[in-house]
């Protein structure tokens, strides 16, 4: 069995217009929902052994903060190919995780995370910023990841539930 954490990326700033969006910062709010999900993985046992992100600013900072939080060890690992992605693209990225990790946190955005939750859970979810998704996978290699996987989903957290 694997453990795929699912968590859209904290909530961004869009004060400044002529900023890219790659390079949006986290918000104050942001920055205390991902540390509100570090505290909710380190207390629920569910501390990833890999944490892999986008390389969009926002994505970094929240799995950054969320790492640090939750006691994580490992660097974070991050990908370009994550940015923007559709469903399938994460699929190709998860079937590369080395076998030794039990429980991959995956750090990115909408609407390509929803698309993934649903696609290998059967299971339409709603990701606000900060939400996190935990499915349980009945694989015991990544690379074996396929859709539809028979992946159930345990619970999704968002951040106006958490306290």
């Amino acid at each position: 069995m694997k453990t795929l954490l699912i968590l859209r990326h904290a909530k961004s700033n869009w004060d400044d217009p002529n900023l890219p969006d790659h390079d949006r910062p986290l918000t104050d709010r942001g920055k205390r929902d991902a540390v509100r999900i570090g505290l909710l993985l380190r207390e629920r046992n569910l501390v990833p052994d890999l944490i892999v992100s986008s390389t969009a600013k926002r994505a970094r900072k929240t799995a950054s903060k969320v790492a640090k939080t939750c006691g994580c060890a490992e660097e974070i690992q991050t990908t370009g190919r994550l940015y923007q992605a559709c469903w399938s693209q994460f699929i190709e990225v998860l079937r590369e995780v080395d076998d030794s990790c039990s429980t991959v946190l995956v750090v990115a955005h909408n609407p390509g995370l929803e698309e993934l939750v649903q696609h290998l859970t059967g299971k339409r979810e709603t990701m606000p910023t900060a939400a996190l998704a935990e499915v349980s996978l009945d694989i015991d290699r990544w690379q074996n990841l396929a859709v539809p996987p028979g992946g159930r989903l345990v619970q999704v957290w968002r951040p106006k539930q958490i306290e």
